[in-house]
């Protein structure tokens, strides 16, 4: 199907890091959509039109925020990584997707597990109020390699400030040491117990909704773990706890 586009303007470019970064588009006309959806960002080229999909790191609004990382052998991600403001960029008029809060059951406890830009969709649902009108605790999980790489922490601390108690967020660090973060990956968090002290939480299918967001080898290992604890695929015609989205 023939996407069509809005010519977006960058208004705001954000580095975390190098390579890390959040690009701000100015883009009305964009339909509504839920928090958790994705766009296809776009440049013309002189011998293609060249677009790929990445989940919206804001909701629905005039200026929308896309959280990326350049991978240097990429067509695409080199060249959205040397925009600067006020470049023109293209973006698609509808988004698509269903990792959305509409789609993942009530429970006490939502998990957000991400690992690098997975944590895009996360940061958008969380500007939202139905998260917090529907759910008594949010743990947000990010693993990275590095510290450099956890990104938005100054939002993320505002929300622990505003959401005292019923907001956690748990650093998981695998290649450097952080004062205040999980050593390791997200999976032997889980399997050592480090994950639930820190959040003082436990993760169980009475009291737990699990969303999972990023790596496919971390998606795949974490489901497998959560499988031994009753947990299961959230349907439609199969209500479970785990809601997943695959980047690729």
């Amino acid at each position: 199907m023939a996407l069509n586009w809005i010519s977006g303007k960058i208004e705001r470019k954000t580095v975390w890091s190098d390579g890390l970064f959040t690009l701000a588009v100015h883009c009305p006309g964009v339909s509504a959509f839920e928090p958790g959806q994705f766009l296809q960002l776009g440049l013309q080229l002189p011998e293609k039109h060249l677009h790929r999909p990445y989940s919206v790191a804001s909701p629905h609004g005039d200026t929308l925020e896309f959280f990326i990382v350049r991978v240097d052998e990429g067509e695409l991600t080199p060249k959205l990584w040397h925009l600067e403001v006020g470049d023109r960029i293209d973006v698609s008029s509808k988004a698509t997707g269903s990792f959305t809060l509409s789609h993942a059951p009530d429970s006490q406890t939502l998990w957000l597990l991400a690992t690098g830009t997975g944590l895009a969709p996360y940061i958008a649902m969380m500007r939202e109020p139905n998260i917090w009108e529907r759910y008594e605790k949010v743990v947000v999980v990010h693993g990275v390699r590095f510290a450099t790489d956890l990104a938005y922490q100054e939002e993320l601390q505002q929300l622990k400030e505003r959401w005292p108690g019923r907001f956690v967020f748990v650093p998981i660090v695998s290649r450097t040491v952080m004062e205040g973060a999980i050593p390791g990956r997200i999976t032997h968090a889980i399997e050592n117990g480090t994950l639930e002290q820190f959040a003082e939480s436990k993760i169980t299918s009475e009291s737990s909704v699990v969303m999972m967001c990023g790596n496919p080898q971390m998606l795949d290992d974490v489901e497998a773990i959560l499988h031994t604890r009753g947990m299961q695929r959230h349907k439609k015609n199969q209500p479970g706890q785990i809601v997943v989205e695959r980047y690729w």
